[in-house]
């Protein structure tokens, strides 16, 4: 049994405020709150120790969930009071006095309600006390464990960590698909964790280039047809297909093209039965990979198949220790680990998940030999025969345990989310947010940057795997593996953490539910058992193919978080007239529900912490939304105009303003919000007075500025600073810098990794300071040199920009160069120029021009806009030739577009 401690983190500092609070609460019930404080302390501590390990002891179970059930009820109580009872009110008017004069009579009676509930909750937690003493609960050992955050974990996750010895199963695979013996397809099988998606991902990298297009998809154990093959259609054809027959538009688009398609994780045959309608019958052009658990449905699917093995004893040393050491020399393992970790490889039995899992565990051990063996001894058998998947939820649990308890019950939220589901970054921490999963860290740090560093420690970890967002750098979101996921809802059920009803059924706890997901709606699917249990349910998640299960709101008074993303509520026969009821509301998610408006009892929400209503028909917020003063992230869409009054949301860390000439105040208003970390502007005209408000704003992030009608500012910027923790900047489409900001330089700015700004006059020089910045992910800069008239050879030397993959540059009357050791990751280069006769000088010893394309090792796309004012159409030909000769002999083949 998993051991967590409910609401006892976010309960305990309420207590605090409740007694410094202005509730003129009565002596006799602080003195009570003071002594429920002391003793929920005490029974946090003792669940902190309990659950260091898993615990089997029933009394012990019995006596952690009393109290985890108690701390929820004391919390809902609290919250109630804090609600109903605050004393604050707005003193003017007379109406107001009347309302206030009548408030005093409720509030009274609602003060020794929470009197009364206050006596009910001691003698509970009495009660609870007392049974505990009736036996002992055992010593368990907990030793706090120093989190090691390693950067080389994730640089290496997928070029050298998880593709570790699989070089040559690669290349045999490849030479099946591509050899003379006519196979067009290859499935790759094997039990789950062996690495065959990783596996099928590095034969798809390597080939893509080779055709005209490609697609990896993931089918996972009950795909949603549909939208596999809309994903499939797209990732082809760099387009979105809204017909029904998309299956038919595939094999229309492939009639005459080349094309590798990956189908990860096949459960059964029927997605492989429609994939057949999808291809070309007089193409012999396409090959497809396959990877599959079951070795039946791989003989069914027909073609080779490929059984993927363990790794070897040599492949699995090398995984462990770049893993721990940073270094794949064997040799280089400290002679007191040598014995004990050829050991826990043999117990791993060559399963790169495993071996993963176990290094960042002994990671945190500093190759401490107690603390290794320990592990080693609590790792139970090897991975063998059928006891393959209990085995390996047992290595996993390793790491489960050895986590902080904040980071397992965050872990443990993610079993809301169904098998294979992208999990949006920003919508978990959101939600870990609103559960109360996460408290104030130290040096200021904001509930989301605590809660984006538990994500990390996650993906450090490996409990969650990232999916990467190469163009811009960033992480935006996660996916948990099957086992893992069958390790957390496996603990999830014995702990009544989470009821899930899925195409598999549902789990259905004795007690009342606490958190809710609704994944699938099936016809023998009745919510009559489950209505009966949600008065206490804190998390509510609907997904779109169970709308039809979507109960009244007026189930969830206690409702923290409410997430019907992607649900069609049009189909719905419940309505959000009951929303502004739901007065515990901290996260409330209606992207993509197909709403036109919000109730204006949305302003009753007072807790409510998220707000995401992007991709509806809302044109504007109801103005009783500013007195959402707790409000701090309100995600809306540029159609969504905001009402006056929002200088008041003091608590906003995200926002997003659509400025014309009926909403001129909104910029004032906006200096008012200090602890903006997001903001995104669009203009109709330039605002003069921009610069007085943003410099107000010293937490921003991501700023991102646009100008819609007339010309861009010339120099708006230039009297501005960035604050030093600006991570993406794009002012590239509102204004000018007249020259490279003295502040766009790496001391100043070490993280930032998005830059997309245009600056009239660019020195040489300032190339290289830009090429310096440390996180830079993504760029695209623009000059002026062609009205300016500036010529001058832009170089970028070895070293520079060593973590770029995108890059944009346009406005140059001569090209950018590169030069050997320059922009060693770059994927992605756009380059819009105006040759001139005079850049003859620039070019290479033999008269041609290639701009040292060749010298970037992992490129892919390049797109080129050639315009020529002076040059002969022969000289450009020429120029034109090369560049096409320099992407035919680059290793990587990269795609080239002359426009």
């Amino acid at each position: 049994m998993e051991v967590v401690t409910g609401a006892l983190p976010s309960l305990i500092p309420k207590l605090a405020d409740l007694l410094a609070g202005e509730y003129n609460l009565h002596k006799g019930v602080k003195g009570e709150i003071m002594f429920l404080q002391a003793e929920l302390e005490a029974m946090k501590t003792a669940l902190e120790k309990l659950s260091s390990d898993r615990i089997d002891d029933k009394q012990d179970m019995m006596w952690a969930r009393d109290v985890r059930e108690l701390s929820y009820d004391i919390e809902d109580s609290i919250d109630t009071f804090m609600i109903r009872g605050d004393g604050r009110s707005d003193p003017h008017g007379f109406k107001k006095f009347i309302d206030r004069s009548l408030g005093l009579l409720t509030r009274a009676r609602i003060r020794h309600r929470i009197g009364t509930d206050i006596r009910d909750i001691k003698s509970r937690v009495i009660e609870v006390h007392e049974r505990r003493e009736r036996y002992k609960i055992s010593s368990v050992a907990a030793h706090p464990v120093k989190l090691t955050s390693d950067p080389r974990l994730f640089s290496q996750y997928t070029k050298e960590t998880e593709l570790v010895g699989i070089e040559e199963t690669r290349d045999e695979i490849i030479k099946i698909l591509m050899g003379r013996n006519d196979n067009k397809m290859v499935s790759i099988v094997g039990f789950g964790g062996l690495g065959k998606t990783t596996l099928a991902k590095a034969v798809y990298e390597k080939l893509r280039a080779q055709f005209d297009c490609s697609a990896f998809v993931s089918v996972s154990q009950n795909p949603h047809e549909d939208k596999l093959f809309q994903d499939m259609f797209y990732q082809l054809a760099k387009k979105n297909n809204a017909r029904i027959n998309v299956i038919d538009e595939i094999k229309e688009f492939l009639q005459s093209k080349r094309c590798i398609i990956v189908l990860d994780d096949i459960w059964d045959i029927s997605v492989w039965n429609l994939m057949t309608h999808a291809l070309p019958d007089k193409n012999d052009g396409y090959r497809i990979i396959t990877t599959t658990r079951n070795f039946n449905v791989a003989q069914q699917l027909g073609g080779a198949y490929y059984k993927l093995k363990p790794l070897c004893l040599q492949d699995s040393k090398i995984l462990l220790h770049r893993r721990i050491f940073g270094n794949e020399d064997t040799d280089k393992c400290p002679d007191q680990t040598a014995e004990v970790s050829d050991k826990i490889l043999k117990k791993c039995a060559g399963v790169p998940l495993a071996i993963v899992t176990i290094a960042s565990l002994l990671a945190n051990k500093e190759g401490n030999i107690i603390e290794w063996y320990k592990v080693y001894k609590s790792m139970g058998t090897g991975l063998e025969n059928d006891t393959a998947v209990s085995n390996m939820r047992k290595i996993l649990s390793l790491s489960y345990y050895d986590m902080p308890s904040h980071l397992r019950i965050c872990l443990l939220y993610l079993s809301v989310f169904p098998e294979d589901y992208m999990i949006n970054k920003v919508r978990l921490i959101n939600m870990w947010i609103a559960e109360g999963f996460i408290q104030y860290g130290k040096h200021g740090q904001s509930l989301f940057d605590v809660g984006e560093s538990y994500f990390n420690d996650l993906l450090n970890r490996s409990m969650i795997q990232p999916v990467h967002d190469w163009y811009s750098g960033i992480i935006e979101e996660c996916r948990v593996h099957d086992m893992v996921l069958d390790l957390i809802r496996s603990l999830s059920n014995e702990d009544n953490f989470v009821a899930v009803l899925n195409d598999t059924g549902t789990t259905s706890p004795p007690n009342a539910i606490r958190r809710l997901s609704l994944q699938n709606a099936k016809e023998d699917h009745s919510m009559t058992w489950i209505a009966k249990r949600l008065q206490q349910v804190r998390s509510v998640l609907l997904f779109a193919s169970a709308v039809p299960l979507m109960l009244a709101l007026e189930n969830f008074r206690v409702t923290r978080v409410l997430d019907l993303h992607g649900c069609n509520l049009s189909r719905c026969h419940n309505d959000l007239k009951h929303l502004g009821k739901l007065y515990h509301l901290r996260y409330l998610g209606l992207r993509g529900t197909s709403i036109a408006q919000l109730p204006r009892e949305i302003g009753n929400l007072s807790f409510i912490q998220t707000l995401d209503i992007t991709r509806n028909k809302i044109t504007s917020l109801p103005p009783t939304v500013v007195h959402l003063r707790n409000l701090m992230f309100l995600y809306t869409d540029w159609s969504t105009r905001l009402p006056s009054g929002i200088g008041n949301m003091t608590c906003l860390e995200y926002l997003l303003l659509r400025i014309d000439n009926s909403t001129m105040d909104a910029i004032e208003e906006m200096g008012q919000l200090l602890e903006l970390r997001v903001l995104r502007i669009v203009f109709n005209k330039w605002h003069n007075n921009l610069v007085e408000y943003l410099r107000k704003l010293q937490k921003i992030k991501h700023l991102y500025i646009e100008v819609i009608d007339g010309r861009r500012s010339i120099g708006g910027l230039d009297a501005w600073v960035a604050p030093q923790h600006l991570c993406r900047l794009n002012t590239v489409r509102s204004c000018w810098f007249s020259t490279l900001p003295s502040w766009m330089n790496r001391s100043v700015l070490p993280n930032l990794s998005f830059l997309w700004i245009a600056v009239k006059e660019l020195q040489v020089k300032d190339l290289e300071i830009l090429g310096r910045l440390p996180a830079l992910h993504s760029l695209e800069l623009e000059v002026d040199h062609v009205s300016l008239g500036i010529h001058g050879r832009f170089v970028v030397g070895a070293g520079l920009f060593p973590c770029l993959v995108h890059c944009k540059f346009w406005g140059f009357i001569e090209p950018v160069v590169f030069q050997q050791g320059a922009m060693p990751r770059l994927r992605e280069l756009y380059i819009d120029l105006l040759f001139m006769w005079e850049a003859r000088e620039t070019t290479n010893g033999d008269g041609s021009l290639d701009m040292g394309i060749r010298n970037l090792p992992l490129l892919q796309d390049v797109f080129i806009e050639f315009r020529s004012e002076v040059a002969s159409t022969e000289e450009v030909e020429r120029v034109k030739a090369t560049l096409r000769r320099a992407a035919e002999i680059h290793p990587n083949h990269p795609r080239l577009t002359i426009l």
